[in-house]
């Protein structure tokens, strides 16, 4: 039951930040522009997160109806927002701040749970060998550059690294580990389980944190599985068991800050795609990516609160909520929380939405924004529709009446208390 919590919050809040937020074009521009560690240092050396708020940054969240946050610790790039004693490539050589103590301390003072991303890739470690994902696999005489590298002290580094992150700032609830790439291409071999020593790194964060929940990236099979900007259109289910499960989604596409991607998800596509998770029994963890001064872009900031005004209204068919074993009208989607059915409306109908299925099984219907309840009919499925009235539905089908104007919320959900029948 140590996923428990994950089942109950369903919506959690990803935060992408390190020196590629300076750099403000994708936090893959090093890999992007091919650029060695001597042509990403002015990233390093003008480090400048005065912005960066960790309370406010929590705060916002649950604001949000964010139940937990996940931090980069480090990216691909390899530097670090704490006080690795392993590298000097830190946010405390930088500027004197250890931002993931900053973090966790926040977190727990609004009551959020404390994730942690932590990158199982390194293009800064002299030993982390050049690989087809690698920023200099284009360099003449590429293959060159990994004469000397050993991949055994990266593997100690990385163990090392994630030992003092699981050892010196107290429970963490989640561990999303990035990312694997055993294929071979373009002549370099990819990266495995047997590079990170998967089943011993794993081992060591069971011995270290053993109630937290660790995702399913170092290419072996851990607690849950993370589909990334793409929607599932189904429950996931591996050998007939269901998994848990967790959408990655981006603002824009980018994850770390991109100042000139404006290719912003409306509030409502967001809500759409957190309720459509929630009915396939998944969670959502929504990105954004502080700007080269740690703040959270007003863009950003101006989606998260229409997010967190819908939320304030509807988050018990979100939070708490699953997948319910009910085929949903064309309109929208279910999701179940105890003896209550939520129907999000995606589109809004004229003046009826026909539930199959859930005649007699409903004692009460309202829209959830306002409280206000709705008439509910049941028709003869022999009786053919004439004029103004419905009919025709087929046979346990409920109607809904709808008024004719559609409630002024990001998306309007309908809460059907069932009987138990």
């Amino acid at each position: 039951m140590r996923q428990e919590w994950f089942d109950d919050a369903r919506f959690g809040m990803f935060v992408h930040f390190g020196l590629y937020s300076g750099a403000a074009r994708h936090e893959w521009v090093q890999n992007y522009e091919r650029l060695t560690d001597e042509e990403y240092r002015p990233y390093f050396d003008n480090f400048d997160p005065d912005l960066f708020d960790a309370a406010a940054l929590a705060k916002t969240a649950k604001e949000t109806g964010m139940g937990y946050v996940v931090l980069t610790t480090k990216h691909h790039d390899g530097f670090c927002l704490w006080d690795s004693k392993l590298t000097d490539f830190t946010s405390v050589t930088a500027v004197g701040r250890d931002l993931v103590r900053e973090y966790v301390d926040a977190l727990r003072a609004e009551g959020i749970r404390v994730g942690l991303y932590h990158s199982v890739i390194d293009w800064h470690h002299p030993d982390f060998t050049v690989d087809w994902n690698h920023p200099r696999r284009d360099d003449e005489n590429a293959h060159a550059l990994n004469e000397g590298r050993d991949m055994a002290r990266y593997r100690e580094y990385l163990h090392g690294q994630v030992r003092e992150l699981l050892t010196e700032y107290g429970d963490i609830d989640y561990l999303f580990f990035d990312f694997t790439y055993p294929e071979s291409k373009d002549g370099w071999e990819g990266k495995g389980p047997q590079d990170w020593d998967a089943e011993a790194l794993l081992a060591l964060c069971r011995e270290l944190q053993p109630e937290m929940l660790v995702n399913d990236r170092l290419g072996i099979p851990a607690d849950f599985v993370t589909p990334e900007q793409y929607q599932p259109t189904a429950p996931i289910v591996r050998d007939g068991v269901p998994l848990v499960w967790e959408a990655c989604q981006t603002l824009n596409g980018s994850w770390g800050y991109h100042r000139d991607n404006t290719d912003q998800k409306s509030p409502v596509l967001l809500v759409q795609m957190l309720v459509d998770s929630v009915s396939m029994g998944g969670n959502m963890l929504l990105n954004i990516g502080p700007d080269g001064r740690g703040a959270i872009a007003p863009r950003d900031a101006a989606t998260l609160a229409e997010i967190g005004e819908w939320m304030r209204l509807h988050d018990r068919a979100v939070i708490g909520a699953g997948h319910a074993p009910f085929t949903p009208p064309r309109e929208g989607v279910y999701t179940l929380r105890g003896d209550r059915l939520y129907l999000s409306l995606f589109s809004w109908p004229l003046g009826f939405v026909h539930l199959p299925g859930l005649a007699g099984k409903v004692s009460y219907a309202r829209l959830l924004n306002d409280g206000s309840w709705l008439r509910t009919s049941v028709s003869d499925p022999d009786q053919q529709a004439d004029l103004m009235t419905p009919a025709g539905e087929a046979e346990g089908t409920l109607t809904v009446h709808l008024p004719v104007r559609r409630p002024d919320v990001l998306m309007p959900v309908i809460e059907l208390r069932l009987t138990g029948e």
